[in-house]
Order: structure tokens, then sequence, then C-alpha cells
């Protein structure tokens, strides 16, 4: 089977798009130029960016932006003002933070309090009307993080979809999205490897059969920072400005959508409690620090575990 592959730096991660049945690289150029496009938009790891307008301008005025970037900004705020763990207005902690970065560090209990005080989605000021987003209080800083990863993939796949291609893998770190049936396999599911969440870069630890699907994994061990003898991982929790601490070492949501797996891996690593199949509505993986695994909602014949060290929690 013909495929052409590119690989790239962009949005904090190292990228690879994979297009079957065509030798068209340009094809794989004008995607990367459109990731980068969507990047130059909604990025705050650089001084100028759409959504760093916005931030600049916090309790000053409100900014006008793009319709995508007021609507990406609209579901983060609505999903913030659930209360279930993600906060679009995180920005100060990560900053504070900086896991990830060279520069990262724990910060002192003075600095997280002063800087929790910014933390206010629920003020967030959004006009339909005029496209504008307001943040009330100066210090305030919009993150959109991974949400902005799914929305991305998500675009990626439209676009490929409307130029006809027969299938392709995109991958963005923690967030792969599937278009179209595997080329390579007669009934058409793709087989992906799932890697241990304890070690950063960590081998593949079982593989996983799916149709075509989105597959996002949020993880402690990529990003993280270790200081005086402890190991902090970048998923904070905006309700105490220090990462959130319990047994899971990552979560898979399998999703139609990018952009929802990016949000419920979120929700799915702060709700400490069980989560029922029959009240939810994707599939999902759960690894836990003590090995063990639990699926939701994914067929056991379909995950085949190749390190033994890890195994199915019994339900």
């Amino acid at each position: 089977m013909i495929k052409i592959e590119k690989t790239w730096h962009a949005m904090g991660t190292i990228n690879q798009l994979t297009l079957f049945g065509t030798r068209q690289v340009n094809e794989l150029d004008a995607t990367i130029a459109l990731v980068n496009h969507y990047e130059d938009l909604l990025t705050v790891n650089r001084t100028q960016s759409t959504v760093m307008a916005v931030n600049q301008a916090a309790g000053a005025h409100p900014v006008a932006v793009p319709p995508i970037v007021y609507q990406l900004i609209k579901r983060a705020v609505y999903e913030s003002q659930q209360h279930f763990g993600f906060n679009v207005a995180i920005g100060p902690l990560v900053n504070l933070w900086h896991i990830g970065f060279a520069d990262a560090k724990v910060p002192s209990d003075t600095a997280i309090t002063q800087v929790r005080q910014k933390i206010v989605s629920d003020g967030i000021i959004l006009d339909d009307d005029a496209l504008t987003v307001y943040l009330p209080v100066a210090g305030m800083a919009l993150d959109l993080g991974a949400i902005a990863k799914g929305y991305i993939a998500d675009r990626v796949k439209d676009y490929w979809q409307a130029q006809g291609q027969m299938a392709g893998i995109i991958n963005f770190g923690g967030n792969i999205v599937l278009l179209n049936a595997a080329p390579h396999n007669d009934d058409g599911r793709w087989t992906i490897g799932v890697r241990d969440p304890l070690v950063r870069h960590g081998a593949t630890i079982a593989l996983l059969t799916t149709p075509a699907m989105s597959i996002v994994t949020s993880g402690v061990a990529e990003r993280h920072l270790v200081a005086n003898g402890q190991t902090y991982h970048h998923i904070i929790d905006p309700e105490t400005g220090y990462p959130h601490d319990n047994e899971l070492a990552s979560v898979t949501v399998l999703s139609p959508k990018s952009i929802d797996g990016e949000v419920e891996t979120t929700r799915l690593f702060f709700n400490d409690g069980p989560i029922e199949a029959d009240d939810y509505p994707f599939g999902a993986i759960f690894i836990y620090r003590d090995r063990s695994i639990r699926l939701v909602n994914i067929n056991p014949a379909d995950f085949k575990i190749i390190q033994p060290t890890f195994y199915i929690k019994e339900a």
C-alpha cells in the first residue's frame, strides 16, 4: 500500500501525518500549513496570537476575534463552567508552574493563592453579536491547551475528507485521529499501540484494535517536573493550584470527535469515582499507577496486552 508521511514540531509536540493511497506530498504540505495557521490563532506559547491578544487586554477591554476562535473559546468557557476540572482560564497557573519548559519550578503556596484569584472562568464575558471576548480581571489568561489540539485535529480530518483522501492517520502527540477504513486490513480496522504511561516516551504495552475514531490520551509522564525528590505532572487542578493527585497514570478516550476526547480525558482524570459503561457515551481506557487497567465500553477482545506487568482490573 502506497503511503506518504511527514513529521514536524508544532503545538508543543512532535506531530506526524500519514496518508495512504497517494504520492502527492503537497497534500501533506498543505495540511501542515493549515495546522500552522490554526496554531497562529490559538497558541499561548508565543507573544503574538489571537488568543494572546485577548489575554493581553485582560482587565482593559474586549477583543474581537475571528468566528472560529470565538466558537472554540465559547465551547471552552462552557466546559469550564461545568466545574469538572477543565478551566480555560487556567493560564496564570500554567505559566506559574510552566511544566514542560526549561524554567519549570514548584511555586510557593503564596504565589499559588494569589494566582488562583485570577482563575475565574465564570467571569469571562462573551458577546455573540460582536464576537468579542473580555477577561474582566487584569492578569487573567486563557489557555485553550489540549482542546485547541483536538479542534485542529478535527479540522485536519475535515480537510482530508473534503480532498477525497482514501485513509490517513493524524498523530498530534497524545492525540490520534483515524480517517476512514484501514487500507492494509481486510476488516478495515486499525491497530494502535498503547504506551506505558509511567515512563516518558514509554514502550508499547498493549495493542488496541478499533474502527476509524479519535483516540486521545492524557497521562502523567510525558510532561512533568522533578523537584526535591518529588514528581509533579502537568495536569493541574484549578481548584487547588497543584497537580491533581490520584491513582491514575493515564486516561484514553475513544470518540468520534477529537475535541470531545480532549474534554473527556480531563473530565475522567479529575473524576475520582468510577465511570459506569451504561452512563458513558464513549470508550475509555484507564491505566493506574499500580499497572492495572480498566476498560469502559471497549471489547476486551480488541485490547491485547503485550507487556505482562500490566493487567486488566476486574470490574
